[in-house]
């Protein structure tokens, strides 16, 4: 199968390379001339540059592939403006290219985010049935991506993966808090609820979405079905490093200013900013995903003490801890 992932040169992007050349796929990552390789470099690739706020620059980069993974985009940005450049605008022109230039593709897969539906005001996990109400530049910017791509499912196929929390090896968020953990130091801000997923099992469902029939015009939360809680997280975590921390509360009153802090030592790209404190003050970031399990049959395989412990392994053998 001819595959274009775009993104790969990220986190997730990059173990689905990883997963999908492993499955005989022949795969091309869509790249910009100024993306960092680290992560696909020395694989079995072909590499075709362009930019996706810049539809021209996609004419004749889409054409014969079966499948399009969409995985390129911003997690965090200094201003708005650039969420919806990348993940709208971005989505658009990429779309529009498919259409145009290889109509005939078996699938488009957008990876878009929990972050698009937004919290669950009651402490029920969202359901694909339910009301998106983000609460995060970044969300409402990866909605509109999916509302594009939905306007488009009755000329190509298409596919829309709503993953929560995503860890693993060469993840750069969640790592601040193995950092922190490491260093004695659990951050809390009053009791939450979240849904995780091993980027492995994430890799693995989003290909079996693209091969699903019934996965066609769909969208789908992955999960590996349970809920944590923000201090079974910290404990899994310190556990796996042998680590006592000390809790460190944050009053929720202060987290805009912790971000600002953040956004000042740090940069655009430091998880500590205000778009992500927007969606931290929420205490319930928990998904269903019975409908994956029932129409896709996914099943995950990691669960957190076997996905934390790998996860911290790695970062342990590339000197990251």
């Amino acid at each position: 199968m001819k595959t274009l992932v775009t993104g790969a040169t990220g986190f997730i992007g990059s173990h689905l390379v990883e997963e999908l050349l492993k499955r005989g796929h022949s795969v091309t990552c869509l790249v910009r001339k100024t993306s960092n390789l680290q992560w696909i470099d020395g694989l079995n690739i072909r590499l075709i540059y362009g930019d996706c706020t810049i539809k021209e620059s996609l004419l004749n980069a889409v054409t014969d592939f079966d499948y399009i993974f969409h995985l390129a985009g911003l997690t965090k940005a200094a201003d708005e403006r650039d969420f919806f450049s990348a993940n709208a605008l971005g989505t658009e022109n990429l779309v529009s290219a498919v259409i145009e230039k290889n109509p005939d593709t078996k699938r488009f897969v957008y990876l878009s985010s929990l972050a698009a539906a937004g919290p669950s005001c009651d402490g029920t996990p969202s359901k694909e049935t339910g009301e998106a109400k983000p609460v995060s530049a970044y969300g409402r910017s990866k909605l509109e991506g999916e509302r594009i791509v939905m306007g488009h499912k009755n000329t190509i196929p298409v596919t829309i993966i709503r993953p929560p929390a995503v860890y693993g090896p060469r993840d750069k968020d969640i790592y601040l808090f193995f950092k922190l953990l490491k260093k004695g130091i659990s951050l809390c801000w009053g009791k939450c609820y979240y849904s995780l997923l091993y980027v492995d099992d994430l890799v693995k469902g989003t290909i079996l979405s693209a091969e699903s029939k019934t996965a066609e015009g769909e969208i789908f939360y992955l999960s590996d079905g349970r809920i944590y809680s923000n201090e079974e997280i910290t404990e899994a975590i310190a556990s796996t490093l042998g680590s006592k921390p000390v809790r460190l509360r944050i009053p929720r009153s202060l987290m805009p200013m912790l971000a600002s802090i953040g956004q000042k030592l740090g940069n655009q790209s430091n998880i500590i900013n205000k778009d992500k404190i927007r969606e931290l003050q929420h205490s319930y970031w928990t998904c269903d995903s019975t409908k994956s399990r029932n129409e896709l049959g996914f099943i995950p395989n990691v669960g957190i003490k076997e996905g934390v412990k790998w996860t911290a392994d790695w970062y342990r053998i590339h000197q990251w801890l």
